[in-house]
């Protein structure tokens, strides 16, 4: 369950970035291209993802 989080987490940080890239226009070809909406929600998901990836790695077995 621990390993499900910690992908969780990374993945959830990757789709964060992607979405920032994409709200701030640096990632083009979507309807999310250069939508402030996105460069805002993109770094609280990634904030969100390492806080779950911190948290399942340093839980007890």
């Amino acid at each position: 369950m621990r390993a499900l989080f910690i992908a969780l987490g990374v993945v959830m940080v990757l789709v964060g970035a992607l979405w920032t890239g994409q709200g701030l226009g640096y990632i083009g070809g979507s309807a999310m291209t250069d939508q402030t909406i996105w460069a805002i929600i993109g770094p609280l998901l990634a904030g969100l993802g390492v806080g779950l990836a911190i948290t399942a790695a340093r839980r007890p077995h």
